[in-house]
């Protein structure tokens, strides 16, 4: 049953979704993008599609479908980048809940009408994402298949505070958020690394519940020229900057911090964090070559000289698999992760 049979028998039924879906350079895939979302018809939704400076037939395209489906409204913003393009998009849409959804990408399984009954039934949920699967024309890199796995693996609010500043948590593609969330946190901005990140690092700092929907929500296409792999600000470097800018006002000036991980990780977070005003007082680490020495001018010292309470640790490190091997020694000692320490890369 669609949404306006639901409502004309009395049923409940979500408030309108209104779309963001902002494209350029999209010929190829765009139709099929679009068509993945108005298959929907469980819940009441309007596509607000953002020409974001195309100059190829994709706005044609976009044209021919929005002449049959009075879902979707046109935008054309002649080229103002991604961020700009979605708050153009958010100050077009009508709904008070805001979905995401790009031109190159295939929603599936009925996931908008999912998200949005999950956030009509949680109150307390701001954000709700899906899971992905990552496909490509050709082989997708291992790095991009393992950070999927990880992606996927993050389910509860609980599981995206864990893991805010290891990597970003959601697929941008994939969400759906409150409008008043949005707002409250300034809207989509303008800053130095990806859009994305900076949004959920920022709903992190306002206290904002994520979720994720357990079922596959969309199919995520990798291609050359995307901007995951093409811009600069989508870059390792770049993320490292967001990191160390929301931790380090995470961490403040309450109790000293320790860096857990001497290694390449650890020192390069703790160079971020001390250029955002917060130096770590010392590193831990395990390696017997490196414990009595200096770094950045602090102290390398074994993992029995930690003590509750005296500090919060931050545990950077890279080898795969040590994350998890840290976060368990430190539940034996009834340190408290979210209190005690957190975990970044």
């Amino acid at each position: 049953m669609d949404a306006a049979r639901a409502r004309r028998h009395g049923l409940r039924v979500a408030p309108l979704v209104s779309v963001l879906l902002p494209y350029r350079q999209a010929e190829a895939t765009i139709e099929e993008a679009l068509e993945s979302v108005l298959a929907e018809r469980a819940v009441d939704l309007e596509v607000v599609a953002v020409d974001d400076g195309s100059t190829d037939g994709g706005p044609a395209r976009v044209a021919r479908i929005a002449q049959r489906d009075r879902r979707v409204l046109q935008v054309a913003t002649g080229g103002v980048g991604i961020a700009q393009a979605l708050s153009r998009a958010a100050e077009a849409a009508r709904g008070a809940l805001l979905a995401r959804m790009d031109g190159d990408d295939i929603s599936v399984g009925e996931r908008l009408a999912r998200q949005a009954e999950t956030l009509l039934r949680d109150p307390r949920l701001d954000v709700v994402g899906a899971r992905v699967e990552a496909f490509a024309a050709g082989p997708i890199g291992e790095g991009m298949l393992r950070y999927v796995d990880w992606l996927n693996s993050i389910l509860t609010p609980e599981d995206h505070a864990r893991e805010m500043f290891v990597e970003s948590p959601l697929c941008h593609p994939s969400v759906m958020l409150r409008r008043s969330a949005l707002e409250q946190v300034g809207g989509f901005r303008e800053v130095p690394w990806a859009e994305d990140y900076d949004l959920w690092l920022r709903l992190d700092a306002a206290d904002a519940r994520m979720a994720k929907l357990p079922e596959l929500g969309l199919r995520w296409r990798h291609r050359e020229g995307r901007a995951t792999f093409a811009d600069p600000r989508y870059a390792i470097a770049r993320f490292l900057e967001a990191k160390a800018h929301y931790l380090a006002r995470k961490l403040g000036p309450a109790r000293p911090v320790a860096v857990w991980g001497a290694g390449k990780t650890g020192r390069r977070l703790a160079r971020a964090l001390a250029r955002n005003g917060v130096a770590p007082a010392r590193f831990v680490d395990i390696d017997p070559r490196k414990i009595g020495r200096i770094a950045q001018g602090a102290p390398i010292v074994d993992p029995s000289r930690l003590e509750r309470g005296a500090e919060t640790l931050v545990v950077a490190v890279g080898a795969r698999g040590a994350r998890a091997l840290i976060r368990g020694h430190l539940a034996a000692r009834g340190f408290v992760e979210g209190s005690d320490y957190v975990c970044a890369s």
